[in-house]
Parts: C-alpha cells; structure tokens; sequence
C-alpha cells in the first residue's frame, strides 16, 4: 500500500507546490526530484507485485497487477527522464522570450498534475474513476499544449479538447452500459464498477450490451490513442505544444488510453466468447499503421512527422493486441515500452534541432551531425531505432508481430509490410538530410540535456539484444492476464 501511495500522492504534492513556486530558479530541480521519487517509489511497487502477485488497495478502488504495474514503471521512467530534459530546455525557451514565469509556473504544475492523472488511470480498479482520470489529463495536456499562447498552439489545444472530449463522452457512455449490464450480476453494493468483480463474472454478463459497451469504448478511448480516423488531434498537438509535452504525449498519454482498451477487451472477450473485440481492433489497428504511412511524406514540420509516427505505431501496437495470444501480447507489451522509449528520445533531440534552428520546418534543419554531433547522432539512431532497424528492439517487436500475422492472418502481413516501408522510405529521406546535409544551423550557446536520449536508445538497444530473465517474466505474467 505505501508504494503505491507513494506513486500517486508524490506528483499531486508536487502539482500543488509548484502552483506556487513554479516560476522560481529552482522549480526545474523541483520537477525532476518528484519525477525521480515517483520512479523509485514505482520501481519498488512493481517488484512488491512480481513477487507477490496482484495488489488490492484502498477498498477495492485500486488494483495492481503484472499489466499495469509494467506501464507504471514505464511512466515513471519516461516523465523523470523529461523532467530531466526540460530543465535546460524550458530555460531555453524562457530566455528566448517564448515563455513568462507565470507559463513556466503553469508547465511545471500541470507536468505533475498530469504524471499524477495517469498513475491513477493505470492504477485504478474502478472503471469510473478511470474515465475521470482519463478526463482529467485531457484538460491538462489542454493547459500544456496551448503553452506558448501562438495561434497555432491555441487552434491546436482547442482541437484536441473538442476531439478528445467528444471522445471520452462516448467512453463515459460505454462505462454506463458496463454498469447496467453489471448491476443485474453483482447488485447495488458498488462493485458493478470494479473491474476485479466484472472479470470474475464476465461469463454472465449480457453479451449484447458487452459488445454495444465495447463499440463506445474503442471510440472513445480510441480517440486518446490516436486511431484512425479520430486521430487529427495529434499531429497538432505535437507540432505546436513545447518538446517535452509531445514526448510524454507520445510516449505516456496514447499507451494509457490503449491499456483502457485492453482491460474492457478482457470483459468483453470473456461476455461475448467471440472474436467480436479482437476484429474490432484488428481492421482499426491495420488502418491506423496504413493511413498515417501514407501522410509522412507531405509532412514539413519535423514535430508532425514524428506525431504521424506515434499513430502509425500504436496501429501496430492495436493490431498486435487485436491477435492476441502469448507470442503477439508479449509482442505488444514489447513494442510498447520501446515505443515510448524510443519516440521520446527522438522528440528530445528533435527540440534542441529545433532551437538550434530556431525553426522546426524540416527544409532549414540541415547537417545537425557537423553542428552538433550528439544531437545529429542522437536524431538519426533514435529514427533508425523507431523504424525498425535491427539490433534495436523496435525491430525485435515487430518482427514477432509480423511472424504471428504470417501465422494466424496471413491476408494482414502484406498490408503491413507495405505500409512499414512507406513510412520507412518517408521518414529515413526526411531525417537523413536533416542529419547528414549542408549546414544551416549553429552550435547551441549551452551544452545539450542529451543523457535522457542516450539512455533511452541504450535500453532500447539491450531489449533488441537481449531481454533480461526478470523483465521477461513481467511480460509473460502481463501477458497473461491479457488473455
């Protein structure tokens, strides 16, 4: 119970202080000390739950297994090393004049407040407090995301609360229909919400309603994944929100929103006894991979681009899931963490390009590898890493999703390959010029925070050599528990 107590109360406290001392010289360190005792404080939860099995906490409101208390982990891990990264760069961007010490206050508090809203949507066992979870870090990516107070960021944020909130209406939709299919099996003692008591009894519940709550469902929270085609949100959000925001968006906020999916999957596999959820979000996922494949090329700005490649990847991620079985869940899980991993490393290295620039239109960022080698270098190997390029683990998930879909349906594999290459050749193009061309861009005046991008790359490339025993085990446990 203290650990996850821990996880929780830590980056709410530190929400609420930097509300008051966020503008300060010292908030920066302020941030990253809460991040790194929320990843410590996770770090033991996770192994409490590996060796002891599934957690019940707080009168049956939080749950803590194997599968959740992986993508804690993963969270934890990806918003210290942010936290870590915005520290010279929200300076930066301060001294430039983009930002006041009231925007510096608000970025800091809602950075919290959102690790906050998400620890509490992964860790939760009640389906309603995961939809207001779900809500609530929606209208703080709002907050974030419109930080500079541009048009464009304006436009951007406005789109993304409309979009988003019509989309998690109709989650709130398929939550009530839950309730009202589970309120005729388990009564009115409050336990029609709890998704412990759903599994147990998922056999009984009234498949017709199970499978109507599933359609809201996928949409809603298919919304915050960024599936097509409910994913023009992101794209924007991505280009126009400061560099940290669209590492953690990338990287925390669209595997949540899929970890929803996957735990109404489970009661609805288990009411329906078909693969009703599983086509579902197979014909979605396949669409998300192939449609963003098609836009990389007539992308521009570099933050966009990436933002296509955060949909084209949790299209596989759903695809994968979509399968299910042991071989294609482990495969999700995997791709998963280096998802986050990797996309997060490359929106680091893509900010400090972008300062050096002082643009983020891809055509004026030229020879970053002569300007600044650490973040040319730091920019290719994270793009070869996300596409895919063996040894790196990128290539390891996808080759094991793609064998299962040879396997299991093959009619998908050719539809895969095809659109991995397109992006490959759209996204390979774009970067290796920005890389490797004439220089048009100069030194930055400090030194780059680029150990965040390092040691993201650094563990991506391990779990493409080598998956330790322990790590592999969580995946099989959480596998598991996907069905």
């Amino acid at each position: 119970m203290n650990e996850l107590l821990f996880v929780l109360a830590v980056p709410f406290v530190a929400s609420v202080l930097l509300a008051f001392v966020g503008h300060s010289r010292r908030a920066p360190e302020v941030n990253a000390a809460a991040s790194l005792l929320t990843l410590v404080a996770s770090v033991f939860l996770a192994v409490r739950v590996v060796d002891e099995g599934p957690l019940i906490l707080f009168e049956e409101h939080f749950f803590v297994d194997p599968l959740n208390v992986f993508l804690i982990a993963l969270t934890a891990l990806v918003g210290f090393t942010t936290a870590l990264f915005s520290r010279p760069y929200m300076r930066i961007e301060r001294n430039l004049g983009r930002l006041t010490g009231s925007r510096m206050r608000l970025y800091h508090s809602m950075f919290q407040m959102f690790m906050c809203t998400m620890l509490i949507a992964l860790s939760t066992n009640n389906l309603g407090i995961l939809w207001v979870a779900m809500e609530a870090a929606t209208l703080t990516t709002v907050l974030l995301v419109a930080l500079y107070r541009t048009p464009a960021s304006l436009e951007a944020a406005w789109k993304y609360f409309i979009l988003c909130g019509v989309g998690i209406a109709q989650a709130l939709f398929g939550t009530i229909l839950i309730y009202f299919a589970a309120e005729r099996v388990l009564g009115h003692d409050g336990g029609a919400l709890l998704w412990t008591q759903l599994d147990a009894v998922k056999t009984e519940l009234e498949p017709t309603v199970l499978s109507l709550a599933f359609v809201f469902l996928f949409v809603g929270y298919g919304t915050k994944t960024g599936l097509v085609p409910l994913h023009n949100w992101l794209p924007d959000a991505h280009a126009e929100g400061p560099t940290p925001v669209s590492a953690v968006l990338s990287g925390l906020l669209l595997n949540v929103a899929l970890y929803a999916i996957i735990r109404c999957k489970v009661l609805v596999d288990g009411a329906l006894e078909n693969a009703f959820a599983s086509h579902l979000m197979m014909i979605f996922g396949l669409l998300t991979v192939v449609v963003p494949a098609f836009y990389l090329s007539r992308q521009k700005d570099v933050k966009r681009l990436f933002g296509y490649s955060s949909i084209e990847h949790m299209g596989i991620i759903t695809f994968a899931f979509g399968m299910g079985g042991p071989v294609a869940n482990v495969a999700g899980l995997l791709h998963m963490t280096v998802h986050s991993l990797t996309k997060s490393a490359i929106f680091f290295a893509v900010g400090h390009a972008a300062q050096m620039a002082h643009t983020q239109i891809i055509d004026d960022i030229r020879g970053l590898i002569k300007a600044s080698p650490t973040i040319g270098w730091g920019l290719m190997l994270g793009t070869l890493a996300i596409l895919g390029m063996p040894p790196f683990g990128v290539f390891t998930s996808e080759f094991m999703i793609l064998t299962t879909a040879i396997k299991y349906h093959p009619w998908a594999t050719p539809i895969l390959l095809v659109a991995l290459g397109v992006a490959f050749a759209a996204i390979f193009g774009k970067v290796q010029a920005m890389a490797f061309g004439r220089p048009s861009v100069k030194p930055l005046s400090h030194n780059p925070a680029l150990f965040p991008v390092f040691i993201h790359l650094g563990i991506v490339l391990m779990l493409g050599l080598w998956v330790p025993p322990y790590l592999a085990e969580w995946y099989r446990q959480a596998a598991k528990f996907i069905g």
